[in-house]
């Protein structure tokens, strides 16, 4: 992932070309399968609770550091720690690793858990000034700021705004843990149509469902099924 470009994967595209469907599938109407219904009391992990929007603050900046993948956690900490230590911990705000919930199908459940939306990046609020940008830089698996070299440029109130929403609604409402493609091969793992395999068709981001095409009795058949009720080859 560049340093310069954080912007959110986009969703696949619908669109799909009438040739990649075979003849005979197109006089039926897609077959539907819904999901096994999961049990009463869903697993979720632990880590996945909710947390609380960043709280605004006007005199602070928001800032992108770069760190050392799978050390975000540490750099927050290491930060804060060396805040008290050297007497800045004024001049921050919150530090702020942007996460999502997702979700997949296990053992017929749902399971919920969290990912980071962009790995080996962390967001500080913040007071720039030289000697802060010096103390930051220096905290260990620091890389240095994104952008701007020795003056980072912070990053305005629509993108902070917009971390912030897409942390907030996977919350609500968590996204499929696996990204598909058209022309894709995946295997059905649930449903009717288990153990079957086929190749994706169309897909449907707003619904999170894929149309698949399932051969059976030798001939190329659609099957609508959700995006847990696969997995990719």
């Amino acid at each position: 992932m560049a340093e310069e470009d954080i912007t959110p994967i986009q969703e696949a595209s619908d669109e799909q070309p009438d040739s990649l469907v075979p003849e005979e599938a197109h006089a039926e109407a897609p077959v539907k399968v819904h999901p096994v219904e999961p049990a009463s009391v869903s697993e979720v992990a632990p880590e996945a609770a909710a947390e609380a929007p960043p709280v605004v603050d006007e005199t602070k900046n928001w800032y992108i550091i770069h760190t050392y993948s799978g050390f975000e956690q540490k750099v927050a900490d290491s930060l804060k720690g060396r805040a008290q230590a050297f007497g800045f911990s004024d001049k921050i705000g919150q530090i702020l690793i942007p996460t999502e919930e997702v979700v997949e199908l296990r053992g017929g459940k749902k399971v919920t858990s969290k990912r980071m939306l962009y790995p080996g990046y962390v967001l500080v609020q913040m007071e720039m000034n030289d000697q802060l940008w010096h103390e930051v830089k220096n905290t260990p698996r620091v890389t240095g700021f994104v952008g701007g070299g020795n003056s980072p440029v912070p990053l305005s109130s629509d993108e902070v705004n917009s971390i912030l929403y897409r942390q907030e609604t996977s919350a609500k409402t968590p996204r499929p843990k696996m990204t598909f493609e058209k022309n894709e091969s995946v295997k059905i793992i649930d449903g009717p149509f288990a153990n079957f395999s086929g190749k994706i068709d169309e897909i449907n981001g707003d619904r999170n469902t894929l149309r698949v095409l399932v051969t059976i009795f030798g001939r190329a058949t659609p099957v609508e099924l959700d995006f847990l009720q696969v997995e990719k080859m």
